[in-house]
């Protein structure tokens, strides 16, 4: 009985903090009706007009990405803004044949007129915030734009962007929504851009229209110089330099507009290992986040409400050992709820389900607001969810080197000029040899959680089948998906097709 108490209190504990974090849906979607009629605010294109021409800076940071950089170099050159109140700097860390490949490609354009500076550092330090400070001491703009290799930014990006700076002289940044190039190349694609819709369209939307606290998401937007000074200058002690970047500004007092209606739009990872990777980054990153500025949030003289979006915002993944933890006790609280000593508390227990009402929710409404075919988007919500849960071993491993303070490398996510469905991976450079002992986990958790559904089914215990089916589907699409990439990609090899 002491072991089914323990198992069952930190099985109801676990569900308890995954409840406060994913019935936040309910507040996001409360704020979003009553900002809705905000959300045109910044689609008024008459007032967007720039009398004068600051000078920019573009910053295009990036490590060994040959198949995308000449896509990025030519779309900044084709802004609609004078070419000569432009600079371009290619903050190139890169090791491998992409930096010939700049040089030879941005001869051209250098020849015609335009201030392009390739600097090449020979060495990593500070990864990408090292980078874009070392380029920011030379920076000749008033004004500092970033895109990550992987963006396709439009023409009328800083015409767009840069009026805002003259209506109010406090904003930082102004932050564009990211729009996805390759959505529907495949179900690892559109179930990304479920997770990354509902943190642009509802989240970053809502909370800049309700005066909450957001983000740079590290590309996409323009910063005004000054304020990255004031507010400190890039640091690289945190995977997520730009998360760190903006919470500093903004409790210096600078404002940040995130614009709803202008896209910039990107490629998203197309291949398993590539997502797992960039979904650690930003896990961990977060959470050496929250370790340096959560305090500094909590003692500030915010608003009691928006230090409580800033607690939501950056400790939200704190939830992923919690996932894992549900998970791995799925089983045992099947044969606990067999003993039938526990029936009340099992019952109350089913308001937990209000939790992943929440979530559909707040992924509805954001397939809704920007897609008239929401309807057959939203039905990958469930492989979504089944994908989050399989990332909890992944993302657990990310949260618990956060804690402890362990560095790790700032693993960059390879990509691939996928935009279409006749593109591949299969044959690229950057992508893995080697079975991770993660995936082999991962496996072996398929295995536990499906073993868990067979035990459901022999107990008739049926509110616990979709749970656990789920969990048993992520963790497998996350470890077969993981060892057929890998399988492919070492039979091109082999068979010498791979493009090196």
């Amino acid at each position: 009985m002491q072991i089914e108490s323990l198992i069952l209190g930190i099985y109801i504990f676990s569900l308890c903090v995954l409840f406060l974090f994913a019935s936040h849906g309910y507040t996001m979607t409360y704020y979003y009706f009553k900002t809705y009629n905000k959300r045109m605010d910044d689609i008024d294109e008459k007032e967007l007009v720039l009398n004068d021409y600051p000078l920019v800076t573009v910053q295009l940071p990036l490590y060994n990405e040959r198949y995308v950089i000449t896509r990025l170099i030519d779309s900044v050159i084709r802004f609609d803004y004078p070419k000569e109140k432009l600079e371009i700097q290619i903050l190139d860390d890169s090791t491998d044949d992409s930096t010939d490949i700049i040089r030879k490609h941005i001869q051209k354009y250098i020849d015609s007129g335009y201030d392009i500076s390739h600097i090449h550092r020979t060495n990593r330090a500070g990864y990408k915030a090292g980078a874009l400070k070392v380029g920011l001491e030379k920076a000749k703009g008033e004004f500092i734009a970033i895109f990550d290799a992987d963006f396709i930014p439009r023409k009328k990006f800083l015409k767009r962007t840069l009026p805002y700076f003259f209506r109010d002289d406090k904003i930082s940044l102004v932050q564009t929504r990211w729009e996805h190039l390759n959505r529907d190349y495949s179900v690892i694609t559109r179930t990304q851009a479920i997770a990354l819709d509902g943190h642009f369209v509802i989240e970053q939307a809502v909370r800049n229209r309700a005066g909450f606290f957001i983000n740079f998401n590290g590309t996409g937007g323009v910063w005004r110089k000054e304020a990255i000074f004031d507010a400190g200058n890039w640091e690289a002690d945190t995977l997520t330099e730009d998360l760190d970047l903006s919470y500093r500004a903004q409790l210096k007092g600078w404002k940040v507009k995130y614009l709803m209606n202008f896209t910039s739009p990107a490629e998203l990872p197309s291949e398993i290992i590539s997502l797992k990777s960039q979904q650690f980054r930003w896990t961990k990153g977060a959470i050496e986040t929250m370790k340096k500025l959560f305090m500094r949030v909590m003692k500030s003289n915010l608003p009691l409400k928006n230090k409580y979006q800033s607690f939501i915002h950056l400790c939200s993944n704190l939830a992923y050992p919690f996932i894992l933890i549900a998970a791995i006790l799925n089983m045992p609280i099947v044969l606990i709820k067999e003993t039938g000593n526990y029936d009340t508390i099992f019952k109350f227990m089913s308001l937990f389900t209000l939790a992943f009402v929440s979530s559909f929710m707040f992924y509805l409404y954001s397939q809704k607001d920007v897609y008239p075919d929401w309807q057959n988007r939203i039905f990958y919500f469930p492989v979504f969810l089944a994908g989050s849960m399989g990332l909890s071993l992944n993302n657990t491993k990310a949260v618990l080197e956060g804690l402890i303070n362990k560095k790790s490398e700032f693993v960059r996510t390879p990509k691939f000029k996928i935009t279409g469905n006749s593109d591949s991976w299969h044959n690229k450079k950057y992508l893995t040899k080697k079975i991770s002992f993660l995936t082999v986990l991962e496996l072996l958790l398929c295995i536990y959680c499906f073993s868990g559904v067979v035990l459901s089914i022999i107990y008739a215990q049926i509110a616990s089948i979709p749970f656990q089916m789920m969990f048993a589907f992520g963790f497998g699409a996350m470890a077969i998906l993981s060892i057929r990439q890998v399988y492919l990609y070492n039979k091109n090899l082999k068979g010498k097709k791979t493009d090196a």
